[in-house]
């Protein structure tokens, strides 16, 4: 059993005044594959790091499987890193790469031998065991840096971004093949990625972070229907959510000609708007709706994206590839349903 757990965890570097990582509180289950995610500068890899022992922590404890590893080295948690670089040995084969850990421990070779065959058998590496790093792609050698830690058979995986040296295509290949393999080992995984579409693909829960700051942590699905801030609302979604602060006219909330109640007792005077583009239709001039011009349309084959703007306002649009506005064309917006707009308080951000 190997659940993690971040309690009160504090990381502040020296000559800032805010902390990295702001009393990070996380349970992570075991054989969970969570997902830190959020922008340059949130916390994410800080977070990752401490858990591995490679950044210190300030205040709070972190631990492992029950056992707090706060004080100890990164040798003494039993856990196994895949970093954004490969870090493979260049005059090592890809069999020794795989082994050189297991050989540091004094394994017996048989056992190796063992480990790394079934490693580059789940991995697909069995034809390139004597290949050099050199010889190999970029997604060959990324699934080499993952068989090295498989072979482990450590308590916990964490991930460093792993697919960010890779193109668009073998990225998404490689995503897929990382989330089918840990459902397959039930190994305990913490995942860091700034990519939110990456994130909402791969974990069982995901944990959105901003400044060092936890701002939710749930399911991809829970995280798109129910944000708990307007910065994870427009964090999370791509495109991302249509986010406007607008004024409350007796008890609604008003874009253009867009009027929406206020719950029963939420009182102010303005609100933070939010709407996904395909919570957005283009109506006929019959229809409830507002008047908008297209500025741009994203035709990316079935689905196309209309970016149109409406005063100082400007929605994307989800509509059908088929049948596309011109650029420039006065248009008409309308919702499809009242209960997917989104309020948010105007100041604090948080979800009404």
């Amino acid at each position: 059993m190997a659940p993690v757990t971040y309690h009160h965890v504090t990381r502040r570097y020296p000559g800032s005044d805010q902390a990295a990582v702001d009393r990070l509180d996380l349970d992570i289950a075991d054989g969970e594959f969570l997902v830190l995610v959020g922008p340059s500068g949130s916390g994410k890899t800080t977070a990752l790091r401490m858990l591995a022992g490679l950044e210190d922590i300030d205040e709070g404890e972190v631990a492992i499987g029950g056992r707090a590893v706060t004080q100890l080295p990164p040798k003494d948690r039993d856990i196994a890193m895949v970093f954004q670089s490969y870090a493979l040995y260049p005059h090592m084969t890809v069999r020794q790469n795989m082994a050189f850990a297991l050989q540091m421990r004094r394994t017996g070779s048989a056992e190796i031998d063992q480990r790394v065959t079934e490693a580059a058998r789940l991995l697909d590496l069995t034809p390139y065991l004597d290949r050099k790093p050199k010889q190999l792609s970029g997604g060959q050698r990324q699934r080499v840096a993952m068989g090295r830690a498989i072979v482990r058979e450590p308590a916990v995986f964490l991930m460093d971004e792993p697919l960010s040296n890779l193109d668009a295509k073998l990225r998404v290949e490689t995503r897929a093949g990382i989330a089918a393999l840990q459902q397959r080992l039930a190994t305990t995984t913490v995942y860091v990625t700034h990519d939110q579409v990456e994130a909402m693909t791969m974990g069982h829960r995901v944990a959105v972070l901003k400044d060092g700051a936890l701002q939710q942590v749930d399911t991809p699905a829970r995280l798109y229907a129910r944000p708990a801030n307007a910065f994870v609302a427009g964090f999370i979604g791509s495109p991302p959510m249509n986010l406007h602060t607008v004024p409350v006219d007796q008890g609604h909330a008003r874009l253009a000609e867009l009027r929406v109640a206020l719950p029963h007792g939420q009182a102010r005077d303005e609100v933070t708007l939010g709407i996904r583009p395909e919570s957005l239709r283009l109506v006929g001039a019959e229809e409830a709706g507002f008047e908008a011009t297209v500025e741009l349309v994203e035709e990316l084959g079935a689905d196309a994206f209309v970016h149109a703007r409406a005063g100082d306002a400007r929605v994307v649009v989800r509509v059908d590839g088929r049948a596309t506005p011109a650029m420039g064309q006065a248009v008409r917006v309308g919702l499809r349903d009242v209960s997917e707009v989104h309020l948010f308080d105007a100041e604090t951000g948080l979800r009404l």
